[in-house]
């Protein structure tokens, strides 16, 4: 059986023409919900473009109509939802949602628009036509791995939950909303670092406000260093390394522990970008504080790391030369700096009314009669492709009820997977409600 197939040019093109901006009080509404699916289905179209070699249509698409400062934008408004609306939401004690899915769907647009810039900003192209709102994604980039950085170093380590729609279908799932978002929220971060390393590779091209904000307003090799020596996606869990790759957790065996993950590779690649530019060096302030703060970096380059990953020898070279110098003072440049202005913009046109919003909200997008989520549901299904998630997911499906490796799913909503039809029987009283939400008319007889 052939595999999932990306988007024809021609639903390609229609697809990415449709992306446009939303505003704050409109999330989660019908307007919304037709850009998030058109998000998803650009995120899926990407991924498999990519795996076949094949994304130079999407990345001119998106670079002839415009379209990565849209995704950029809607990024950022989806954050802010998420700081500033979504508490309140969580704090309403009238607030008992028939499903809280509508809600997810709002939460998850954030991981879909990170996952789809992730995949393309590998290409020159895609990050030159960001234009201004580069500023404010290398903003949108720091606050994540701030955030990131500062749990691990509390000793904060995210350990994915996993939310069911039995979960999603329940008035009583907001605490496993909230659960999920944080899971979501720490994956989020991991992709802005891929993000940021990315743009890091086109230091020589990008605006001089670009490189003074990654370099002095935000001190991103200082915080890149920080994230070497904490380490967020690695923990010991009983004795065991487990180490975060592909969306979930692994134990590492022993002959393993030294080897790089794509996580660690991102972090030395950003910062070999970021030390060894010629205009970087010319830019960056080694003061005492940053010059003693990059030499933590020598007791991580060890023979094995340097060894999977040759380049970093010069790094060796550069930072065995920065601790018997003292560079020079950086040039200041007379220019007029510019500023990102999306999340100020954001902040300025709602501020007060966070609450206001909140409550419209409730009232007009996430209070659904059964009918209409019966009808969202339908185009939920059909927006996610059940088929072309699970030809992309690293990891076979597991059964509902015990957990082993299942080759069967429910025929009506196929959404949710068992070993033996036993499983399916005992997990049909608390599967029921998410089945019938998702298929349709629910069944007459009190079984699957």
């Amino acid at each position: 059986m052939a595999g999932p197939a990306p988007l024809l040019p021609a639903e390609a093109e229609a697809v990415v023409r449709a992306l446009q901006g939303t505003e704050l009080r409109d999330t989660g509404g019908t307007g919304w919900l037709r850009q998030h699916e058109c998000v998803e289905k650009l995120n899926m179209h990407a991924i498999l473009s990519a795996s076949a070699g094949q994304e130079q249509l999407l990345t001119e698409l998106l670079v002839t109509y415009a379209k990565v400062p849209v995704l950029i934008a809607e990024l950022i408004s989806v954050e802010i939802w998420k700081h500033k609306i979504f508490p309140v939401l969580c704090r309403l004690e009238d607030f008992k949602p028939r499903s809280t899915f509508p809600i997810y769907v709002v939460l998850h647009h954030e991981a879909s628009i990170i996952n789809l810039l992730e995949t393309m900003f590998f290409y020159k192209e895609i990050c030159d036509s960001a234009e201004d709102s580069i500023l404010d994604l290398i903003d949108y980039c720091h606050r994540k791995l701030t955030l990131l950085a500062a749990r691990s170093a509390n000793g904060q380590t995210v350990t994915p939950t996993e939310l069911r729609s039995k979960d999603l279908a329940s008035p009583s799932s907001m605490q496993e909303l909230q659960k999920q978002a944080e899971t979501m929220e720490f994956e989020i971060s991991l992709k802005a670092l891929s993000v940021l390393r990315f743009i890091t590779d086109q230091v020589e091209s990008l605006p001089l406000s670009a490189l003074t904000r990654m370099l002095n307003t935000h001190n991103l090799p200082c915080l890149l260093v920080e994230l070497v020596e904490h380490c967020p996606w690695s923990c010991w869990e009983a004795g065991k390394l487990k180490k975060f790759e592909n969306g979930a957790w692994h134990v590492v065996p022993p002959e393993d522990r030294v080897k790089m993950t794509k996580l660690d590779g991102q972090v030395w690649l950003a910062l070999l970008n970021l030390l060894l530019s010629p205009e970087c060096q010319r830019k960056y302030h080694f003061d005492g504080f940053n010059k003693s703060q990059l030499l933590k970096l020598r007791t991580f380059l060890t023979d094995v790391l340097v060894d999977q990953l040759p380049n970093l020898v010069e790094l060796q070279r550069f930072l065995s030369h920065l601790a018997v110098t003292e560079p020079a003072p950086p040039k200041k440049d007379l220019v007029l700096e510019q500023v990102p202005v999306i999340w100020d913009h954001i902040l300025k046109k709602n501020a007060g009314k966070w609450e206001a919003i909140a409550k419209h909200q409730v009232k007009r997008v996430f209070s659904p009669t059964e009918e209409e989520l019966k009808l969202q549901a339908r185009r939920w299904a059909q927006t996610y492709s059940l088929d072309m998630i699970e030809a992309l997911a690293p990891d076979k499906p597991r059964c509902a009820v015990c957990g082993v490796e299942a080759a069967k799913r429910c025929s009506r909503c196929r959404n949710e997977w068992y070993c033996t039809r036993e499983c399916q029987v005992q997990h049909w009283q608390k599967h029921k409600a998410a089945c019938n939400l998702m298929a349709g008319e629910p069944r007459r007889a009190d079984n699957p």
